[in-house]
């Protein structure tokens, strides 16, 4: 059977601490910025990757052993093979990732290890029932939290299935974070993708008063004039 013990090693094994020390400054480690105390170890993502894809079939309670660890890199891995494991499961073991996932969100406590695999594993799960964790979510006070419910829709924008992105966005409009002011503009970008006419329906709604980089991620893929129109609107935003 495999182990997390073993994952940790080969993780560990890749590792490079030299640029190990840039990803602590990439990823804010430091004291009262949003990863403070963070640990990395130094793996790019695609190595990360190769060697993930070797403990994809890791069982549920290793990988929560996994999720224990201080190591930044080890705890992405955890999330990877369960979104990988979540991509082929029957429903009884989606339920699994998916309940494993909430219960530990104290452990996915940065940016990329959520946005690896909330999509999958509680977006794809969530697809074809009641959305009321997200909305829950959407308003804790832990913002990776806010951040997994956001960028959880990026699922159901992709089926074309926008409702949900678009009210979790407005829940999330006068949130005080940066790392929240992205998700939203990114999911809003994403859904203006499927469809434009909708998204400048919420900026004729919201424009005046979303903040500045929220909106200007959602306006990524439209038009000069178009971003230019909104962009005048905004008076109130966060600058």
């Amino acid at each position: 059977m495999l182990t997390a013990t073993q994952l940790q090693k080969a993780l560990d094994l890749a590792a490079d601490p030299t640029y190990a020390r840039g990803l602590q400054r990439f990823f804010k480690t430091a004291k009262g910025e949003y990863g403070e105390g963070d640990i990395f170890i130094g793996l790019k993502v695609p190595m990360l990757r190769r060697i993930t894809a070797r403990y994809r079939s890791l069982p549920l309670e290793q990988i929560e052993v996994v999720l224990e660890s201080p190591v930044h890199e080890h705890r992405l891995a955890a999330v990877i093979i369960m979104a990988d494991q979540a991509k082929m499961a029957q429903p009884k073991q989606q339920k699994a990732l998916f309940e494993l996932y909430l219960r530990r969100t104290d452990r996915l406590n940065n940016w990329d290890i959520i946005d690896a695999s909330c999509p999958r594993v509680v977006g794809a799960y969530l697809q074809d029932k009641p959305k009321d964790v997200l909305f829950t979510l959407a308003r804790s006070s832990n913002f990776w939290e806010r951040r997994i419910a956001m960028v959880s829709t990026a699922w159901f924008i992709r089926a074309g299935q926008l409702d949900d992105a678009f009210a979790i966005a407005t829940v999330l409009l006068n949130d005080q974070h940066d790392l929240i002011h992205k998700a939203v503009g990114w999911m809003l970008r994403e859904a203006g993708k499927k469809d434009e006419a909708a998204l400048k329906q919420f900026l004729d709604a919201h424009a005046g008063t979303m903040p500045r980089t929220t909106l200007r991620y959602s306006l990524e893929r439209l038009n000069e004039v178009d971003k230019a129109y909104y962009m005048n609107r905004n008076n109130f935003g966060v600058q």
